[in-house]
């Protein structure tokens, strides 16, 4: 029967063996490599980052590159445990996911479209209202000062004429801006009439 001391020393030992198989199983992943292709391409002092059923991804001095096993030799193709139907069941997987993710760019930048479409159509929309909102506030001043120019020409026809004494008699010259009264009523009727029409369109507007 083991004590438990003994117990305590084997459980040490079965640690310390844990470990050391785990160094070795990392210091053979990490370990600088060569490989040469069929066609000559050589990888001197590589690390293989990982193993994919087409390939083995590389870790050179100047970046990462994949190697398919269709070029390499052999023995490195049972090295690494290539198997050309998991390969090509891997590569068709890849491509699905490769269209698959096209798909969803395209329909990603449909949507990007559509949306700055709306927007600009909204833009052009709260532009042409800002144009008419500021079109009709120009017409609408432009009547106002349009009626005070007619108020005071009327009130300057209805003033009596020049004065002048007939012996201590006070007489008024006939006015000759009277005979335009109407004429300017009647505008200022028009006037008026389309600055209310338009304060109309503008409060619409503005709605």
């Amino acid at each position: 029967m083991i004590s438990g001391c003994g117990r305590a020393v084997l459980r040490s030992e079965s640690k310390m063996k844990i470990l050391t198989f785990s160094m070795v199983c990392f210091a053979s992943v990490i370990r600088a490599d060569d490989f040469k292709t069929n066609d000559g391409k050589e990888y001197k002092n590589v690390t293989v980052s990982r193993v994919e059923p087409d390939g083995i991804v590389l870790i050179t001095s100047v970046g990462i590159s994949k190697v398919y096993f269709t070029e390499l030799p052999k023995d490195v193709q049972v090295r690494f445990g290539y198997d050309p139907q998991r390969a090509t069941a891997y590569f068709g997987q890849q491509a699905a996911n490769y269209a698959e993710y096209q798909k969803q760019q395209q329909e990603a930048q449909r949507q990007r479209e559509d949306a700055t479409a709306k927007n600009k159509a909204v833009l052009v929309q709260q532009e042409a209202a800002n144009n008419r909102i500021q079109a009709l506030q120009d017409r609408h001043a432009a009547l106002q000062q349009e009626e005070d120019a007619l108020l005071l020409r009327i009130g300057e026809a209805q003033q009596p004429g020049p004065v002048y004494w007939v012996g201590k008699t006070l007489k008024h010259y006939p006015n000759p801006q009277k005979s335009q009264l109407p004429f300017l009523q009647s505008h200022l009727k028009d006037v008026r009439r389309e600055k209310n029409d338009t304060k109309g369109q503008l409060e619409r507007v503005q709605r």
